[in-house]
Order: C-alpha cells, then sequence, then structure tokens
C-alpha cells in the first residue's frame, strides 16, 4: 500500500471511556490527523434518522453510509455543508449508530473511507475496532476502557453541559446495553487488539491519559 509507512495510532475502547478526547490531545501534540469512526457511524445514524429509514433495512443504510458526505474540519463535523456536531451528541443518534455498527454492510461501506484517512505526517484513529479491522498493523495499538460508572458520569456530564437532558439511571443501563451489543456481535465485535496496550482511565484524567499513550508511542 502506497501510504503503509505513515504511522498510525489506534485507540479503541467503550462508549465513554474517553478515547476521542485522548485521540484529539495525542494527535495535537504529535501534529497528526484524527479519525473519529464513531462520528462515522453516528452521521450515518443521523441522515438514516431524518429520512426515516428504518434501522433494520441493511441496504438502505448501506447506501446512505457508501454516499455519505462527511467533513473533518478543525475540529468541527459536517454532513455536507451542515455543521452536526451538537447533533451527533443526541443520545437518539448514539443508540441508532450502536445499532446500525453491527449490520456488516454498513460496515464495509466505511470500511475504505476510513482508510483514506490515513495521510502524512499519520493519524490517530479512535473507535471500537481501528487496532483490530481497519488498521491492524499500527505502529501503536492502544485499548482504553473505563469502569461503567466512570463512564456514565463522564457521559452525563458532557450531556448536560452541551444543554442536553441526562438521567443517570438511564446512562448506566444504556452502556451496558451498548457494551453488550458492541461485545457480541458477529462483525468486528469490541476487544482489544493483538499487541495492543490496556489503559484503563477510571481514575485519570485525560492528560494523564494521553501522556501514558505517547510515553507508549516513543518506544513504540
Amino acid at each position: 500500500m502506497p501510504n503503509s509507512h505513515i504511522p498510525v495510532i489506534t485507540i479503541d475502547g467503550p462508549t465513554a471511556s474517553g478515547k476521542g478526547t485522548v485521540a484529539h490531545k495525542v494527535a495535537e501534540r504529535l501534529g497528526f490527523h484524527v479519525l473519529d469512526s464513531g462520528a462515522l457511524y453516528r452521521l450515518t445514524a443521523l441522515a438514516a434518522l431524518r429520512r426515516g429509514t428504518e434501522l433494520s433495512d441493511e441496504h438502505a443504510l448501506a447506501k446512505i453510509a457508501e454516499r455519505l458526505p462527511a467533513k473533518f474540519v478543525g475540529g468541527e463535523i459536517f454532513l455536507g455543508t451542515e455543521n452536526v456536531g451538537h447533533a451527533l451528541r443526541a443520545e437518539e443518534v448514539g443508540n441508532a449508530a450502536s445499532k446500525i455498527a453491527a449490520l456488516p454492510a454498513v460496515r464495509q461501506a466505511l470500511y475504505g473511507l476510513q482508510l483514506a484517512f490515513r495521510e502524512a505526517p499519520g493519524l490517530v484513529a479512535d473507535g471500537r475496532d481501528m487496532g483490530t479491522v481497519i488498521f491492524p498493523g499500527a505502529k501503536l495499538k492502544i485499548f482504553l476502557t473505563a469502569s461503567v460508572a466512570a463512564r456514565a458520569e463522564r457521559r452525563y456530564k458532557q450531556l448536560i453541559g452541551k444543554g442536553f437532558p441526562a438521567n443517570m439511571e438511564g446512562l448506566l443501563a444504556d452502556l451496558h446495553s451498548r457494551d453488550e451489543r458492541d461485545m457480541n456481535r458477529a462483525v468486528a465485535p469490541l476487544k482489544p487488539a493483538e499487541g495492543a496496550h490496556i489503559l484503563d482511565t477510571s481514575d485519570m484524567t485525560a492528560d494523564q491519559a494521553v501522556e501514558a499513550v505517547l510515553e507508549w508511542y516513543r518506544h513504540a
């Protein structure tokens, strides 16, 4: 592959583990590009919800994913010309994204799009199958996790901070169901990649997690 020499750091992990924040901070420190693979699934989900597409219609959802006009500009996420960063954080969109991510045709439709993010000088890719499926030859693989309680608290603060309603009991139940779905799906289940460093951030700040990743990268 022509770009196989470009270094990639993969950061996989469950919902609300903090992998997105860590990925962006690591990329900023290294001057690398960022791939938020979860955003691609949320963009597909948002487009499907707006069109009224059934979340069980795998063929129609794959068609939406194939033609997804996704753009990442300066930390902002666009669907076509619309900045949809705020809309993507709605729980309805997140739940829909988790469901369609289990569909093989949707995952295949987004495969090539994700590979195209590998550009010089390097890439930090966060998601659930970055190290296991999309970039199995990555220079450094991280599996970032945290307790369900810690993740629910972070998600609660994130939603409240962005003006969305949130209920701790509901968030705990939602995280349990998403974890179950992600870890047990037939295609690309959530699990640490071979050779991945496990990083539990339950009692860590984002900056502490970033320093751990950078230290591993220096010795990779």
